[in-house]
């Protein structure tokens, strides 16, 4: 057997060493120089309990046995666990198959019968192997103080041992029966202790051994005894607790239901933000009377309306950028900053425009895969941070590097059940505790486990699951393993699957309304971009579901005539989309706020007001409610103010009339709402690798690192080899200086020239490490030597003054 690791890795072939670099990515970032620095990333503490942190309980009972079973030597004789791990009532295959990955993961390396443990594995498991206490002699060496018997007497009589712990109190017992399970080590206030109390009963009959003032041990033979039934590897989990669902047939509606509520809230949410841009703190993130604005404004609760606009910035639909107007463009070139500075806001982005226009499955699909693999934890919105300050939303605190592999493993649990089958959350954390009990156990149990439950509902509010079991679209989107070499631009030439398999759900796009009486209109289904973008310029939107209702207002009327629609546009778009008999109260407030509309004209002059109809500017002239405006009679048919334009406008809509703005010529100034928005943010997706079978290094790639690492081992043990390896002496025995190492150097290489030999060069690279290699030099000449390595069969160029000695090769 090998006696390093680095031997071991060297042993083996290259589709093992492909297989380790597949379950641990992270020992390739970056490329090993040799198997040698790859052996230590292997043993590095943190690459160590990134391995152990993806293991499941059993798998870390069988490592514990490892630990328990070795010698002083460091091997690990497998049949001496397999023989404890049946008295466990674990079966050999399930042991084998423990023992196969952590083998492939490199946490344990040698032969079959005869296994080492990785160095870092004792420091991350802890000091109690198999959560066996130390044996009673060696706990003598650190005891606090000594029981009232001989502990060590009393330990090597197994007869005696039980004799003690049958006649212990029940009290005492239960104590001892606790940390017989493990960890062997418990805290308690030793000074505090009465005569009368279990724990004082336990130490001075030696049971126990105070290690500190405020720690106690339980010795390793009082453990055995206690496991006497079990064994000394006590009882073994194999097999991941039951889960007890429930049939819910149907999750699928009810899931696309929820996403269509999650593209219709976030679709909302957005519009009411870009009509009142909230302000950027100075922390960067949302305040929370914004919050609450926009959760009001939506209809939503504030945790859901967090959960949106973090997907939102996320997906680049949503970032901070000046308001319009507080940076102008200068007619000279450049840009020109108001006063104070530019004004901050969060706004839309372009892409904001772009994401609504498609249709409902590929908004939600972008929503979806941005919440599954953005590194940010919605669920601490509203909590209090390490300072007591409340974590506002959008802000760097809610970032969290483990939030996409929690909510992938909480998703997976739900993956592996049958189609429509409900889980609880409770059901779902108990089986991450086995599966993840590092992540998911005692050590931060409370902080995952909130995160955890978190996803699940925030899967629940997007509809990736519905009734809590997983949706059939879901499993596609926990399914695709996008390749970012497979797609450098972003843009998918063949229809995406996971849009199929929502779009399949969803109700056809309705393409027609139904105008009521009452001047409400009706679409009966989520409505084409098309038809929403032309009822949004002529209605108010009052409320949105199954089917969306609008109001056709006079102020929507006169929207819609400000932005350039005549009457007869009006007419002919209602008739055009609606499947009922047009009423003739729409017809009437069509024509009525036509005819009124554009009556008056409002112009700058401090402003002007004019218009053909005299009895309408007497009128207006008279008007008590305008006497704010000042107006005054220039002629019989124009009226001036010292007010500017867009307040006349304003007042004068305020108070029931229909003006309309002019320019300087005469001609109708076309007004439309102008759409707050910033610069589109490049968004590129990470997946997170939480299991070996996401890692991403795959085919001609991870063959190429392999052969990279091969090929730098090659090279660094024919560099140890190297007679430029050893002290450079000169004819009197004395170590040579730099400069006479490269005056031979040189000579040494000319002869190799001539000679047509093999010469061993030393030199410094561009990063200032020194290296060897063995090359056959051509020619010499303009401060550069030109040679050529045999065995890669590559030319090398060396600078001269980089050389810093040559040696023939023997």
């Amino acid at each position: 057997m090998t006696s390093t690791l680095a031997d071991h890795l060297r042993a083996a072939s290259d589709d093992e060493l492909g297989a380790l670099l597949q379950l641990r990515p992270d020992l390739a970032i970056p490329v090993p120089a040799d198997l040698s620095q790859l052996a230590g990333r292997v043993q590095s503490r943190v690459s160590v309990a990134r391995a152990l942190d993806g293991l499941d309980r059993f798998t870390l009972e069988v490592l514990d046995g490892l630990r328990y079973v070795r010698g002083e030597d460091g091997i690990a004789p497998v049949g001496t666990l397999l023989t404890l791990a049946a008295e466990a009532g674990a079966d050999a295959t399930q042991v084998r198959a423990a023992l196969a990955r952590l083998r492939a993961l490199h946490l344990v390396y040698g032969s079959d019968g005869q296994l080492r443990l990785v160095g870092a594995i004792n420091e991350l498991l802890g000091p109690n192997p198999a959560g066996l206490g130390r044996p009673a002699a060696r706990l003598l060496d650190e005891a606090e103080h000594l029981p009232g018997i001989d502990i060590v007497t009393l330990a090597a009589d197994p007869a005696g041992l039980r004799r003690a712990l049958l006649s212990a109190p029940p009290e005492a017992r239960a104590v001892l029966d606790r940390l017989a399970e493990g960890p062997p080590v418990g805290q308690v206030a030793l000074r505090s202790l009465t005569e009368t109390s279990p724990l004082r009963w336990l130490l001075d009959h030696g049971l126990l051994v105070a290690i500190a003032d405020d720690l106690v041990e339980l010795p390793r033979e009082v453990g055995l005894v206690l496991r006497r039934d079990a064994g000394p590897l006590g009882a073994l989990h194999a097999t991941p607790p039951p889960l007890e669902g429930r049939a819910r047939p149907g999750s699928d509606q009810a899931g696309a239901g929820q996403a269509m509520d999650a593209v219709r809230h976030l679709d909302a949410l957005l519009g009411v933000l870009a009509e009142a841009p909230p302000p950027v703190l100075r922390t960067g993130g949302l305040g929370v009377r914004d919050l609450r604005r926009l959760a009001k404004a939506t209809g939503l609760d504030e945790a859901s309306t967090a959960l949106l606009l973090e997907i939102a910035a996320a997906a680049g639909l949503l970032t901070t950028g000046p308001m319009p107007g507080s940076v102008v463009t200068s007619p000279y070139g450049g840009t020109i900053t108001r006063e104070g500075g530019p004004d901050i806001r969060w706004l839309p982005t372009l892409a904001y425009d772009t994401w609504r226009a498609g249709p409902i499955a590929r908004q939600w699909v972008v929503l979806a895969r941005t919440w599954l693999s953005m590194t940010r934890a919605p669920t601490l919105v509203g909590q209090r941070d390490d300072r007591d300050k409340v974590i506002n939303t959008l802000t760097v605190e809610v970032v969290r590097a483990s939030a996409p592999g929690i909510r992938r493993s909480a998703l997976d649990v739900l993956v592996d059940q049958s189609e429509s089958t409900a889980v609880d959350a409770d059901a779902v954390v108990g089986r991450l505790a086995w599966r993840y009990p590092r992540r998911y156990g005692r050590q931060g149990a409370a902080a995952t486990d909130m995160h955890a439950r978190a996803a699940l509902r925030e899967a629940a509010t997007l509809g990736v699951t519905g009734l809590d079991a997983i949706t059939s679209y879901g499993r596609v989107l926990l399914a695709e393993r996008p390749d970012e070499d497979d797609d450098p631009l972003g843009v998918r030439a063949e229809p995406d699957p996971l849009v199929a398999a929502l779009d399949r759900l969803l109700p056809a796009p309705v393409d027609h309304m139904l105008v009521q009486a009452d001047l409400t209109v009706i679409i009966p289904g989520p409505p084409e971009p098309t038809l929403a973008a032309e009822l949004a310029a002529a209605a108010d939107a009052e409320s949105r579901g199954g089917a969306t209702v609008y109001r056709v207002t006079p102020t929507s009327i006169r929207r819609a005539l400000d932005a350039g629609y005549a009457s007869a546009d009006l007419h002919a778009l209602f008739a055009r989309r609606s499947r009922t008999p047009l009423p003739q109260t729409l017809s009437y407030l069509i024509d009525d706020v036509a005819r009124r509309h554009g009556g008056l004209r409002v112009g700058t002059a401090g402003a002007y007001l004019r218009g053909d109809d005299e009895k309408l500017l007497a009128e207006v002239l008279a008007d008590r409610r305008l006497s704010g405006l000042a107006l005054r009679r220039l002629a019989p048919t124009v009226l001036a103010t010292a007010h500017h334009a867009s307040r006349l406008l304003d007042v004068l809509r305020d108070a029931g009339y229909a003006p309309v703005a002019e320019d300087a010529n005469g001609a109708v100034v076309l007004t439309r709402p102008t759409a707050a928005r910033a610069p589109t943010v490049a968004v590129r997706l990470t997946y997170h690798v939480e299991d070996p079978e996401r890692a991403r290094l795959t085919g001609p790639r991870l063959a190429g690192v392999v052969e990279q690492i091969r090929r730098g081992d090659r090279i660094a043990r024919a560099a140890r080899r190297s007679p430029l390896a050893t002290t450079q002496v000169g004819p009197d025995a004395a170590p040579v200086n730099a400069t006479q190492a490269h005056a031979q150097a040189l000579a040494v290489l000319r002869q190799g020239i001539t000679e047509r030999r093999k010469v061993w060069v030393g030199f410094v690279d561009a990063h200032g490490a020194n290296g060897s290699r063995l090359v056959r030099p051509v020619s010499m000449g303009g401060g550069f030597l030109h040679a050529e390595d045999d065995r890669s069969q590559t030319r090398h160029t060396f600078a001269l003054h980089r050389i810093t000695a040559a040696a023939l090769d023997s």
